[in-house]
């Protein structure tokens, strides 16, 4: 272990939890203009027209290479990887060896020996810490979100999403694209440049992800701008990109769970303190002092139905013996209009102020994690990404309850804002909490998202 490990960190602190409470960072950033237009016509782009989301800059890849490189990712995955290969994409899904959710990413089959891993970085230092141990013939190259990275990026990555995304697709193509189903893998040409692409759906219409060297930037991003005016296109900038998420329902930074245990102990000291893992930051009303509090299982985020006991893996014997348990549920939850309309009035009143909600995003960590109460003020659940969404004109969370009170419908509550006034982050001011109405709903939240996103995934 170095002084600059990830583990050597939490021993100065004391604990993980003292560490990530008293993180002098914010939420988890996206290094794009704030907004191009505003963030509420924006945020309407990918329910009304066209939207534009640049992803180039606050994604990891890991690239992973080597005749091994299908038996090693599967030996990290709870998914299968069976059928996975060249043209193939899906989420891959982490777990510790005590069950518990690291991450999950998007891997990208590129060649047969050939795999990208896209998104926020713990799992991406998760595999490349595995690859270091040497026992699959793997090599990694690593391409690092542009905040921790003094280089310029491989790719150029854009998203192209809304009802109008894929007449604007078939435009940019010069002539039809058959709409390949959802995660599967096709091929976009752009200015007379093919390129490999991704059938997504973040706002439940059809559209796509698509990349290629980061050298096309500019040239491909001025021709889908002047292609898109004919559709409305609006680019999105990182206030709006950032409530999106809540929109389709997916959580998207779960805290990890390789900051306890013996068996994670290794990657603890192998992994940097300047790591993501070392710097983010953990907020909200929701205290306790047993870090497993703040951890999910995959059924809790509903990655349950994609696990697949038909290969070894890494935390497959935990989570075989809790497949017949109970689970939490994931559940949108609404906000009553009225209590977070007192949580704004209260900014009036000095020292009797709530917690400030930032529009479009209310949270200001990088792992938000607020109390959950019934109508009893029994705990019942976590509430996490907090965001605005404007089409509807509602304060909606993403939440994981338990069963009992996860139905749509039932009437819950939020426990807003932190204790004791606040801590000493730079992201929190002086507060009192408050207590939020809240209603639970399906998820994804976007009635289009919930016929468009699910189906076939």
């Amino acid at each position: 272990m170095t002084n600059s490990s990830l583990q050597s960190r939490i021993d100065r602190f004391g604990d993980a939890l003292t560490m990530m409470r008293n993180s002098q960072t914010g939420p988890y950033q996206f290094p794009i203009p704030a907004e191009f237009s505003n963030w509420r016509n924006e945020q309407r782009a990918w329910r009304e027209c066209v939207a534009l989301m640049d992803q180039s800059f606050h994604m990891t890849d890991l690239y992973v290479e080597g005749p091994d490189v299908m038996e090693f990712v599967s030996s990290l995955a709870v998914n299968t990887f069976k059928n996975f290969g060249d043209g193939k994409a899906k989420q891959f899904i982490a777990c510790a060896p005590n069950g518990y959710l690291i991450g999950d990413m998007i891997i990208f089959g590129l060649s047969e020996n050939l795999v990208n891993i896209v998104g926020r970085p713990t799992v991406a230092n998760w595999v490349e810490y595995h690859a270091s141990l040497g026992k699959y013939d793997v090599t990694c190259d690593r391409d690092e979100r542009t905040l921790q990275n003094t280089k310029p990026r491989k790719t150029f990555r854009f998203e192209l999403q809304g009802p109008d995304a894929w007449a604007l697709l078939e435009k940019l193509n010069g002539g039809p694209i058959d709409q390949p189903r959802f995660f599967q893998m096709g091929h976009l040409t752009v200015n007379g440049t093919e390129y490999r692409s991704l059938r997504h759906g973040m706002g439940g219409a059809p559209g796509l992800e698509f990349w290629g060297p980061v050298e096309h930037y500019d040239e491909v991003k001025q021709v889908i701008l002047e292609a898109g005016k004919e559709f409305n296109l609006q680019q999105v900038g990182a206030r709006a990109y950032s409530s999106a998420a809540v929109d389709s329902g997916w959580l998207p930074c779960p805290l990890p769970a390789i900051y306890s245990d013996n068996e994670t102990r290794a990657f603890r000291e192998w992994l940097p303190a300047s790591s993501f893992d070392g710097i983010a930051a953990l907020g909200g009303s929701f205290v306790s002092d047993d870090i497993e509090d703040y951890y999910f299982t995959p059924w809790e985020i509903d990655y349950g139905r994609l696990i697949r006991f038909d290969h070894d893996f890494i935390g497959r014997e935990a989570l075989e013996k809790r497949q017949e348990d109970k689970h939490r549920k994931k559940v949108s939850l609404v906000i009553n209009a009225d209590d977070a309309t007192a949580v704004y009035a209260s900014q009036m009143t000095k020292g009797a102020n709530g917690k400030a909600m930032e529009v479009p995003t209310a949270h200001y960590a990088a792992y938000p994690y607020d109390t959950v109460l019934d109508g009893t003020d029994k705990q019942v659940g976590v509430s996490t990404y907090t965001s605005f969404i404007d089409p509807d004109g509602a304060w909606v969370s993403l939440a994981v309850v338990d069963e009992s009170v996860a139905a749509e419908g039932s009437e819950l509550a939020i426990v807003w804002g932190e204790p004791d006034g606040g801590s000493k982050r730079p992201t929190v001011e002086p507060h009192k909490q408050m207590t939020l109405r809240a209603t639970v709903s399906g998820w994804p939240f976007s009635k289009v998202a919930q016929k468009g996103y699910r189906p076939g995934s």
